[in-house]
């Protein structure tokens, strides 16, 4: 037999068809005594790491660059950006076109754009950077739990959560950053989940009888969104939604998307990059209209391990660079452009190739915990000291 806690660690709290549209009578049972009225509204973090290192100078463009178009031949965009009116260090900016369903927040003051940003280890391995970012502790992968679970731990949760769905990552497994928050649940479908094996003390899965219980009523109660791309982003944002607006108690959620390592593929206008980056533009769009009135409890902050090379390679495209552009959203975002991006001349590239990370993204995460959730950020980041980013107007 298997503890819970082991299946989370695992990832084999897993999406299980019931068949019959409810949760066992033994669930319902172990539940009742936990499961009762909403609880009180929560602000709610999303966590979204993009996965594979996106290209942070495709994302948010230097404007009317001719050197940095000299290093970028077939990916530099002359036309068609969308200007944020806005720049950093002389330099102004704009959106790539496949993102212009964000620009409408960036200027209404509900984004902010980190540039510049990165990890202080300069590792060009995307498990090990992922590992480190997850952790939030760069260099160091023997961390005992991520800084989400920290996060949580804050909230004064750190045994059990007053909700069962406190913390609820959309991914077949934990992610790193959730690890150590014992009722952490990943859930790869909502609409499908329920325990996956058995359990010799019934007690220690009380949180998961909960959450499955939780989740029949939240979907019977709570109408589904219809605007989402029909993509696994779209799918697990529309699915994080139903969570907040069905008052589960959520207060901190993760996804993710993949196929950001685009090398030889990324293309200008179109291919790879276009391809990913309308897709989440086109989801947190749809996310926030979405939301409705309880788009003020909500904070998305993407992530990505690193960004892309700055210079070309040899086949037109890309590879594993340094810093790269971070996104916060939301209504309590204090939007704008933050960071610092020098010239494009080899001697301002780190390996005269690179765009060099200015802002360590702890401060990022911190500014963003501290600011939207509330929590003391002291613990948060072992040996981290320097000042977190005010990217928030109001705090909890």
């Amino acid at each position: 037999m298997t503890t819970r806690r082991a299946f989370l660690k695992s990832g084999s709290l897993a999406a299980v068809a019931l068949g019959v549209g409810s949760v066992p009578t033994f669930v319902n049972r172990a539940a009742a005594s936990v499961v009762g009225a909403p609880f009180v509204r929560k602000k709610v973090l999303v966590g979204l790491f993009q996965r594979g290192a996106m290209d942070g100078l495709a994302a948010v463009q230097p404007l009317g660059r001719d050197d940095l178009a000299q290093l970028r031949p077939n990916l530099y965009l002359r036309n068609g950006l969308v200007d944020l009116k806005a720049g950093l260090n002389g330099i102004d900016y704009g959106l790539h076109p496949a993102l212009a369903p964000l620009a409408s927040f960036f200027r209404d003051g509900q984004l902010a754009i980190v540039h510049g940003v990165g990890s202080p280890d300069p590792t060009r391995s995307h498990f090990d950077a992922q590992d480190y970012m997850e952790l939030g502790t760069p260099g160091r992968k023997s961390t005992a739990n991520g800084w989400l679970a920290r996060a949580a731990g804050a909230l004064g949760h750190d045994a059990h959560s007053p909700s069962p769905l406190a913390a609820v990552a959309l991914t077949p497994a934990l992610p790193r950053s959730l690890t150590g928050f014992g009722d952490a649940l990943a859930v790869a479908d909502l609409d499908v989940f329920a325990l996956h094996g058995a359990c010799t003390a019934p007690a220690e899965n009380r949180n998961a009888f909960a959450a499955a219980e939780r989740l029949r009523r939240c979907h019977a109660d709570v109408p589904r969104g219809t605007d989402y791309p029909a993509t696994a982003l779209g799918q697990n944002l529309e699915q994080i939604a139903r969570l907040v607006k069905g008052g589960v108690g959520l207060e901190i959620a993760f996804a993710e998307m993949g196929g950001w390592d685009t090398h030889v593929g990324q293309g200008g206008l179109q291919g790879a990059f276009a391809r990913q980056a309308h897709d989440l533009a086109q989801s947190l769009a749809a996310f926030y209209a979405d939301l409705g009135a309880f788009a003020s409890d909500v904070v998305v902050m993407t992530m990505t391990e690193f960004g892309r090379t700055v210079r070309a390679n040899g086949s037109g495209g890309t590879d594993h660079g340094r810093a790269s552009a971070m996104f916060v959203l939301g209504d309590g975002v204090r939007g704008g452009l933050y960071g610092s991006v020098g010239g494009f001349s080899p001697d301002a590239l780190e390996d005269q190739r690179d765009l060099p990370v200015t802002t360590d993204f702890r401060r990022v995460f911190a500014g963003v915990a501290a600011g939207h959730l509330g929590v003391d950020t002291q613990a948060l980041f072992p040996g981290f000291d320097e000042p977190p980013l005010a990217l928030i107007r109001r705090t909890l």
